[in-house]
C-alpha cells in the first residue's frame, strides 16, 4: 500500500512539474518579448528625445513604453505567483517524501531486526521443520524467500525516495533563487517606470507651453485617423451592399425557378428564403464562411504586416492635452521601404491615395485588414492575395516623419484590437 501511494504521489508530482514548466516557459517568453519591444522603443525614443521641439511622437512613444513596462511588471507578478505556488508545492513534496522515507526506514529497521534474530541457518531450518505438515513447511519456505525479496525491494524504495528527495530539494532551491532574481528585476522595472512617468509629465508640460502647435498637430492627427476610419468603413459597406445585391439576385432567380416548377406540378409556391442580415451577408456563401472561420481560427497567430517592427501607437482612446484621439488600429515603427504583406489570404477590396500615401483594404470573409502609410502598392482592387504576399512598401507617418505602417483589423463594421490577433513578434 505504501508503495502504491508513493507511485501515485510521484506521478502527480511529475504532472504538476510538467504543467509548471509549460506555464513558466510561456511567461518567460512573454517577458523576454516585452523586453525586446522595450529596447526598440528606447532606441527610437533616444533618437527623437534630442530634438529641442517636443513632439506628440515623444509622448506617444513614452505612453507605449509605460504600457509595455506595466505589462512586464504584471508578467513578473504572474511569474512570482507561479513560483510561490511551486515553492509551496515543492515544500509539501519534500515533507511528504521525508515522511515516506522515515516510514520506509522504520519498516526496514523492523525487518532487519527480525532477520538478525533469525539469521542463523539452524533457526531458519527449525522454523521450517516445525511445520505441522508438508504444505505448511512449503509455505514457510516461500515466506522466507519472499521476505528476503521484500527486503531488497524496500532497500530499493528507500534509495529511490532519497534520490527523489534530493531532486525536490534542489528544485526548491532553484525556485527560490529564480524568484529572488525576478523580484530584483521587478524593482528595477518599477524604478524605470517611475522615470518614464516623470518624462511623460515633463513632455506634457512642454506640450502645454506650445498649446497652439500641439492642438494643431492633434487636430491634424485626428482628421487623418477619421479619414482612415471613414475610408475603411465605406469599403466594408460597399462589400456588404454588393454581397446583399448578389444574394438578392440569386434569391430572385431561385424564387422564379421554384415558382415555375410549382406551377408546372400544380403545387403551392414554397416560401422564399429570407435574405441574410447585414452582419451575416458577407459569410453567406460556403467559400466566404470558410475564409471567415479560417481567419478566426488563426486569432493570436496572424503574422505582422511587416517582418520587423515595434508598436509605437496602441489601439483605443487616449487624451492628450484634453484632446481625445481614437486610434482604431496600431502604429508600427519599421524601416522605410520595408515590404508590407497581407496577414492572411483574401481579396483586395480597396486601394486609395490618402494625402500622398496609400491605403489598402483586404477582405477575408467577414473580416477586413487595412494597411496605411504605404509609399507604393503592388496590388489592385479585386485581386486575390495569399498569406504574407507583399502588397506594397512602408512609407512615412505624416505626423512624425518616421517610417511607419498603420494597421487595422475589422469584423464587419466593428474595429478590433489587432494586438489580440497578431502573433508575438
Amino acid at each position: 500500500m505504501m508503495v502504491k501511494k508513493a507511485f501515485l504521489f510521484l506521478f502527480f508530482v511529475g504532472f504538476s512539474i510538467h504543467a509548471f514548466a509549460q506555464s513558466s516557459a510561456e511567461l518567460k517568453r512573454r517577458r523576454d518579448r516585452i523586453t525586446e519591444e522595450l529596447d526598440k522603443l528606447n532606441d527610437e525614443y533616444s533618437k527623437i528625445s534630442h530634438d529641442k521641439r517636443t513632439s506628440l511622437k515623444q509622448l506617444s512613444l513614452l505612453k507605449a513604453q509605460i504600457d509595455l513596462r506595466e505589462d512586464k511588471i504584471k508578467t513578473a507578478n504572474s511569474e512570482i505567483k507561479l513560483l510561490d505556488h511551486q515553492i509551496s508545492a515543492n515544500s509539501n513534496n519534500v515533507r511528504s517524501l521525508q515522511s515516506q522515507l522515515d516510514q520506509l526506514k522504520k519498516e526496514y529497521a523492523t525487518m532487519v531486526l527480525f532477520a538478525f534474530r533469525n539469521q542463523s541457518a539452524y533457526n531458519k531450518l527449525m522454523f521450517i521443520f516445525a511445520a505441522n505438515d508438508f504444505n505448511q513447511a512449503y509455505k514457510r519456505l516461500k515466506y522466507m524467500q519472499q521476505f528476503a525479496q521484500y527486503r531488497q525491494r524496500q532497500a530499493g524504495y528507500i534509495e529511490g525516495t532519497q534520490k527523489d528527495l534530493h531532486v525536490k530539494i534542489v528544485a526548491l532551491d532553484h525556485d527560490k533563487k529564480e524568484k529572488h532574481g525576478i523580484l530584483i528585476d521587478q524593482e528595477k522595472e518599477k524604478e524605470k517606470l517611475g522615470k518614464e512617468k516623470d518624462n511623460q509629465a515633463q513632455v506634457v508640460t512642454n506640450l502645454s507651453k506650445e498649446e497652439k502647435r500641439t492642438k494643431k498637430a492633434m487636430a491634424q492627427q485626428n482628421r487623418l485617423l477619421s479619414q482612415i476610419k471613414k475610408s475603411i468603413s465605406s469599403a466594408i459597406r460597399r462589400e456588404i451592399a454588393e454581397a446583399r445585391r448578389k444574394e438578392e439576385a440569386a434569391a430572385r432567380i431561385a424564387a422564379a425557378s421554384a415558382a415555375a416548377k410549382a406551377k408546372a406540378e400544380n403545387k403551392p409556391v414554397a416560401e422564399a428564403k429570407p435574405v441574410s442580415k447585414a452582419t451575416e451577408v458577407l459569410s453567406a456563401t460556403p467559400e466566404s464562411a470558410k475564409l471567415s472561420n479560417d481567419f478566426l481560427g488563426n486569432r493570436g497567430r496572424l503574422p505582422w504586416p511587416v517582418a520587423n517592427g515595434a508598436i509605437v501607437g496602441r489601439f483605443g482612446i487616449n487624451y492628450i492635452q484634453g484632446i481625445k484621439t481614437d486610434n482604431t488600429g496600431i502604429d508600427i515603427k519599421t524601416t522605410e521601404g520595408a515590404a508590407v504583406r497581407a496577414v492572411f489570404s483574401g481579396e483586395v477590396s480597396k486601394v486609395q491615395n490618402l494625402e500622398g500615401s496609400y491605403l489598402v483594404v483586404i477582405k477575408h470573409g467577414t473580416y477586413f485588414t487595412a494597411y496605411v502609410y504605404l509609399k507604393s502598392v503592388s496590388v489592385s482592387p479585386g485581386q486575390k492575395v495569399s498569406l504574407k504576399q507583399t502588397i506594397g512598401s512602408a512609407g512615412i507617418d505624416p505626423e512624425s516623419g518616421e517610417p511607419q505602417v498603420h494597421f487595422e483589423l475589422w469584423k464587419n463594421l466593428v474595429p478590433q484590437n489587432p494586438q489580440g490577433w497578431i502573433a508575438d513578434n
